[in-house]
């Protein structure tokens, strides 16, 4: 985060300055802050907003309902955003658990582990946060499954594969009417331990791969374009071992994307984006790589932690949009989704 160059202490946002330039700002922030504990936080913070919505009438709540960018309903359709996840969910590889996450998740769990400004998450009064992206709280779950399992047996590789559809919500600002401020994202971990010679990271990493081509063959999809980036030199060969291990799937093109500049610092070792064309338009459907979170979360060194994650509402909205063939939006969506 930036900091003001004055005193370090201060970021630099207008508002924020704004707001501690009354009088005894910088003293009620550092009380707020760090003063006072957790509960005692909690609890002048459901009273300030208790004392704002007892001011609230019901014509300003709809008043803020226009115009509040949280809260307005998806554009797209609820019958293709079903049968989206539907696709998404059966083309799951056999031992991948679906787990129904909750909405929030502890503060700073995508800041402290993910390394998300916490400006771009939505921090409720509770200490908690919503959620910004189902990968944070499956590896937070995946972590505490091996943790048990490393409890019980120190030298533990037992997998743990989790996968989930989240509605979530990020407080950055879109451009563009179709940039929500939530949206559905399904994502799947695999958490484990190093087997040594990466063997781990291949054999995971073929699985997660070979099912996002699956996924894009069952909603007919095509010219779907795998690009990997590698962020150690150490994982060069796992390019031409990739292209061996998707070789037979069709219409399946595996490169490698050295100008990448996403996910630098997020993502070690290796980490991918998906691509496929639909109704003749490319799209950005799918991204994801090796991250270190477990090894923070468990405090091991030897764990290993692979995330992907598929944007759920743009594929529904990219299948909706095929040209017709006499058929409905969602007729379209059925046929796609369940070609076999």
């Amino acid at each position: 985060m930036t900091r003001d160059d004055l005193t370090g202490d201060i970021p630099v946002n207008p508002a924020l300055r704004r707001v501690l330039a009354t009088a005894d700002g910088p003293e009620l922030l550092e009380l707020l802050a760090s003063g006072m504990s957790g509960a005692d936080l909690t609890t002048l913070l459901l009273e300030v907003f208790r004392r704002r919505a007892d001011r609230l009438s019901p014509a300003e709540v709809m008043r803020r309902y226009r115009s509040d960018r949280f809260v307005a309903p998806a554009p797209v359709e609820f019958t293709a955003l079903r049968r989206t996840e539907d696709a998404l969910v059966s083309a799951l590889p056999d031992g991948f658990e679906v787990l129904v996450l909750a909405p929030v998740v502890p503060l700073a769990t995508h800041s402290a582990v993910a390394t998300v400004d916490p400006r771009k998450v939505i921090a409720t009064v509770r200490g908690s946060e919503v959620a910004a992206d189902p990968t944070n709280a499956l590896a937070l779950e995946a972590s505490h499954r091996r943790s048990l399992a490393l409890a019980a047996d120190p030298r533990s590789n037992a997998p743990v594969r989790l996968a989930a559809s989240q509605r979530v919500a990020r407080a950055q600002s879109f451009n563009g009417p179709k940039n929500l401020a939530h949206f559905q994202l399904f994502g799947l971990v695999t958490a484990g331990r190093d087997t040594g010679n990466r063997l781990f990271e291949h054999r995971h990493l073929a699985e997660h791969l070979r099912y996002a081509a699956r996924v894009m063959a069952d909603v007919g999809a095509q010219d779907t374009k795998i690009r990997l980036t590698f962020l150690e030199d150490a994982t060069g060969p796992t390019l031409e071992q990739m292209r061996h291990d998707l070789a037979g799937l069709p219409g399946i093109q595996v490169s490698q994307d050295p100008d990448r500049t996403t996910g630098r610092g997020y993502y070690t070792g290796i980490c991918f984006k998906i691509y496929t064309s639909i109704g003749g338009h490319q799209l950005e459907v799918g991204d994801g790589g090796f991250v270190q979170w477990s090894q923070l979360l468990t405090g091991n060194r030897k764990e290993r932690l692979l995330i992907s994650g598929f944007g759920v509402d743009r594929l529904a909205e990219a299948l909706t949009s095929q040209p017709g063939t006499g058929e409905s939006s969602s007729q379209q969506t059925s046929r796609a989704i369940h070609r076999s």
